[in-house]
């Protein structure tokens, strides 16, 4: 499937709160999340796309091999599927997707940078 995104519907992008990735909200619905679906479960549910992505992000990443990318090993992006990653994305997962997340073995970093501020 094509990432091209046609003028005027560039508001209906949002980005995935685990993993960074952009698409249309309409794609996130259709399809779920290339890299989290197994976690977030996200295709036919508008009130997960709702709770797990963010219409709030912050520059844009595309990654055509992101296996041998700096870039993604920079923005922990590595092992992900080629595409358009955020560097940053805007919002908080509600308490049961973390809890989820955490029984399935996933170590959530959140991906607006709260992270390297608790480290500091």
């Amino acid at each position: 499937m094509s990432n091209y995104v046609p003028p005027g519907q560039a508001r209906q992008l949002r980005a995935c709160m685990v993993c960074s990735i952009v698409m249309l909200q309409s794609r996130f619905l259709r399809e779920g999340c290339p890299n989290c679906e197994a976690y977030l479960d996200l295709a036919g549910h508008p009130d997960s796309v709702q709770e797990c992505t963010s219409q709030v992000y912050e520059g844009l990443i595309t990654l055509a091999d992101p296996g041998t990318s700096w870039v993604a090993k920079w923005q922990r992006l590595d092992g992900y599927v080629p595409g358009v990653y955020a560097v940053k994305v805007v919002g908080v997962l509600p308490e049961e997707v973390l809890h989820h997340l955490e029984d399935s073995g996933v170590k959530y970093v959140p991906r607006d940078g709260s992270s390297q501020d608790e480290d500091a």
